[in-house]
């Protein structure tokens, strides 16, 4: 099966929502998913976005999309990419899509010099920490992902 990568595009907002929410599904948090393909489409595809996405095609299907953007490291003095997502639908697993939207990616770190590509995986997904660590990537263990957001985040503000 041919297997295609491409930039996503506003029309693509739906899609990408769809699979927004089957992820959610996967990561057993549906109800955390709180936007919708509008604000998909505009956060992604609005004037000034920094953030770009990826939409994988087989055989002519969407079957899977990545969204990233540039992040920044002092030590190194130099951009890197930070994946926020890579998702493959069921129906496409096994099949190199998310190997390609992963590779292409850090195709893109490496023409733009950048000093590394990074992301997070709940630590009960085996199967993407076996995928990853079968392309070399290192799990980052000395550090801990805190988070601030929705009333803690406002509170905080004040």
């Amino acid at each position: 099966m041919s297997i295609t990568i491409r930039q996503a595009t506003p029309e693509d907002a739906n899609a990408i929502y769809d699979m927004i929410y089957e992820l959610a599904v996967y990561e057993k948090a549906p109800e955390e998913v709180v936007t919708t393909p509008e604000e998909i489409r505009a956060s992604l595809f609005g004037t000034g976005s920094k953030i770009e996405a990826l939409i994988c095609e087989v055989a002519g299907k969407i079957a899977g999309y990545a969204v990233f953007f540039t992040s920044y490291s002092t030590w190194l003095g130099r951009n890197g990419i930070y994946m926020e997502d890579l998702y493959v639908s069921p129906d496409f697993r096994g099949l190199g899509a998310g190997k390609a939207l992963l590779k292409t990616i850090a195709q893109y770190a490496v023409t733009r010099q950048c000093g590394r590509l990074e992301w997070s995986v709940l630590d009960w997904n085996q199967p993407a920490i076996d995928f990853y660590l079968s392309i070399g990537a290192q799990p980052q263990d000395e550090w801990v992902r805190y988070r601030l957001s929705g009333d803690a985040l406002t509170r905080f503000a004040e």
